[in-house]
């Protein structure tokens, strides 16, 4: 693959990601909605034996955790990273480092940031209420980073699609 292809491909991915965000934007986000979000994307690994653990944060309150077979500690240290770059730039950890990449930055070391402190790795997705903005993350670590980051905006879809 040529750089160009590269670049057309990383332009590609972080046009796709934005218009995600765009798209999941909740009208609430209860903790029962929370629950019901961290509920599904239990059984979505489950059903496919994906090693992933999966936590939902409204706010800095954690409202659902759970791990998976095959996870260990350091997949909560990885959360807690992916987190952090969430809350701080307003968009999907995903999305934060894809945009890096496509500027040639090593994110932590452009941002002057610890790598033990934050991770652009993919599967931290901002929670978007309309009219609010961001009100949580929901999070999931295991996986590569485009499929952590594919599992969560599969289960979100899920979770709009009712509130349209």
């Amino acid at each position: 693959m040529s750089s160009s292809d590269v670049k057309t491909d990383l332009a590609s991915t972080i046009a796709e990601v934005e218009a995600q965000e765009a798209e999941l934007v909740l009208t609430t986000f209860t903790h029962e909605e929370a629950w019901r979000l961290g509920a599904r994307l239990v059984e979505l690994a489950t059903e496919r034996d994906l090693p992933v653990a999966v936590d939902i944060r409204k706010g800095t309150q954690q409202v659902f955790h759970a791990a998976r077979p095959g996870t260990t500690p350091d997949n909560d240290s990885w959360i807690k990273r992916k987190v952090r770059v969430v809350y701080r730039f307003g968009a999907s950890s995903y999305l934060v480092g894809l945009r890096a990449r496509a500027k040639g930055k090593d994110f932590n070391a452009d941002q002057g940031l610890l790598f033990q402190e934050y991770a652009a790795h993919g599967g931290a997705f901002p929670v978007r209420v309309a009219g609010v903005g961001i009100v949580g993350v929901v999070t999931v670590s295991g996986l590569a980073q485009q499929d952590d980051h594919a599992l969560v905006v599969e289960a979100l879809r899920e979770l709009v699609a009712p509130q349209m």
